[in-house]
């Protein structure tokens, strides 16, 4: 996989893609994960996929295996894959892991950072005020990647990225109501003017935990979705 692909799409920096590519494939199931309308447990069978998308079964395939390494899908043998359901102590592990990795990267943000990059997180944090719950999630998982970019560490970017996803997994299942309130992140982008690399870390740590102690651990069943009502529209889209 190309994980400078993938962090680009996360970020909400990739173009231009056929509606039927694996990146737009991946895409659309990537924010049907975090939206909450793939739910936990899930299973996704290749040829209903590849049905509902109008794709084969290998290009389907390959976008599983992409999830996968993200930890959003788990591939079992013999039973295909299904949306991966994560433990407290995993989600915590992803918190904790975060809250290090994002603290440590904000020192390269606030030398690099520009005024069009604060435009750009402003942006996102403005469209967080006008969405769903769902859509505020996958928001929220772009803003943190968008502000990780502007560290102009790839590796560690690109590492950051799984976490987010797999935060926005975590949040999407065991949040209650809103994923925070919007306007801290326009907080955050006030912060970042000043340069203050003090308060910008304490900001982020205080934001990450206040997240993680808001969730509510609880079970989700196992269900298959109706994919041709989710992604039915990728096909007709292609065939028009």
């Amino acid at each position: 996989m190309n994980d400078t692909r993938q962090f680009h799409l996360l970020a909400g920096l990739a173009t231009g893609r056929d509606a039927r590519s694996d990146d737009a494939i991946y895409q659309s199931l990537w924010e049907a994960i975090v939206e909450h309308r793939l739910s936990p447990g899930a299973r996704l069978p290749e040829d209903a996929l590849a049905g509902a998308f109008g794709v084969s079964r290998t290009m389907i395939r390959r976008v599983l295996q992409r999830l996968a390494l993200e930890q959003l899908v788990t591939l079992r043998t013999h039973r295909g894959a299904q949306i991966t359901s994560p433990t407290p102590s995993e989600a915590r592990d992803v918190f904790r892991a975060r809250r290090l990795l994002e603290g440590a990267l904000l020192t390269e943000v606030v030398g690099n950072i520009k005024p069009a990059d604060l435009q750009a997180l402003a942006q996102i944090a403005d469209q967080e005020h006008h969405a769903s719950r769902e859509q505020a999630i996958r928001l929220s998982a772009r803003f943190h990647t968008r502000l990780m970019a502007m560290a102009g560490n790839a590796s560690l970017s690109e590492a950051l990225s799984q976490l987010i996803s797999r935060t926005s997994l975590i949040i999407a299942v065991y949040g209650r109501g809103q994923a925070g309130c919007p306007c801290e992140h326009h907080t955050l982008i006030k912060l970042l003017e000043t340069h203050d690399l003090a308060a910008l870390q304490k900001w982020m740590h205080e934001h990450l935990t206040g997240i993680e102690a808001s969730l509510d651990f609880t079970a989700s069943g196992d269900a298959l979705p109706d994919f041709e009502h989710l992604f039915g529209h990728h096909r007709e889209q292609n065939a028009s």
